[in-house]
């Protein structure tokens, strides 16, 4: 497909999208989540595709939603387009690991976008936000109460280290050095076993929508479940053997 708002390219099993609007600093218009939906959806149904990366440039990952395009929109408009809404469900709906690889700006639906993806790798540079009403969920669930109200009320940006501090990102690298780390971690996922590495993703996430009780109950059938896998058979024999396993993705 011939996209206009992002940039795609395979690195072996690992995929890596680029926001591309850079006179907006990557701001999120419909065509641009249109793409990038349509996109991950193609990398979730190609079997070569194990993990996936999602970037935008050095000055920003995301610097919001297209207010151009937001402004002059009623309330019926955005109502009956569920604006926003189809695509975060798109992307909260695949299920291979996806990777943020996250420098610059990150505020409103750019932090949105980037908390939507299983985990964020953040540059030194990094700034997230939540401007306005936005954030009041993930933001809350991710960081706490008291740091998102503030950042949603006041508009206030949190700087990398501070993202780091408050568990919204992993980890903080040189901004330099974002992308090769964001690869790594992608390899390193794509080595294992798809099946058993989606489920793990299935199951993590399942914490933020349940209670502790029905989560650990769905994380044990789960782990149940893997033991009618091959790969599951392969894994535990290679550890046994002190070898590297070679996973069937069965």
């Amino acid at each position: 497909m011939d996209y206009q708002n992002i940039l795609v390219k395979h690195e072996g099993h690992v995929a890596v999208v680029t926001l591309n609007r850079p006179k907006a600093l990557n701001a999120l218009n419909s065509e641009l989540l249109n793409e990038l939906v349509s996109a991950l959806q193609g990398f979730d149904a190609d079997d070569s595709v194990r993990a996936i990366v999602l970037t935008g440039s050095e000055r920003a990952f995301a610097a919001g939603a297209d207010i151009k395009e937001m402004a002059p929109k009623s309330y019926m408009d955005m109502y009956k387009t569920n604006f926003f809404a189809g695509a975060a469900d798109g992307i909260a709906a695949i299920r291979k690991p996806i990777i943020a690889a996250v420098a610059g700006y990150a505020l409103g639906g750019g932090c949105e976008l980037a908390m939507l993806c299983d985990f964020i790798i953040a540059a030194d540079n990094a700034k997230f936000g939540q401007p306005g009403i936005g954030g009041t969920q993930r933001l809350t669930r991710v960081v706490g109460k008291s740091k998102a109200m503030e950042m949603c009320l006041t508009g206030r940006n949190m700087d990398a280290a501070e993202a780091e501090r408050s568990g919204l990102v992993s980890r903080v690298v040189p901004v330099a050095e974002l992308l090769g780390e964001a690869m790594k971690a992608a390899q390193k996922i794509a080595e294992q076993s798809l099946p058993i590495a989606m489920m793990t993703k299935e199951t993590v996430n399942r914490a933020y929508e349940t209670t502790l009780a029905e989560g650990i109950r769905f994380e044990r059938r789960l782990f149940h479940s893997m033991f009618a896998t091959d790969d599951q058979k392969e894994g535990m024999a290679a550890f046994t053997d002190k070898r590297k396993p070679a996973f069937v993705d069965r």
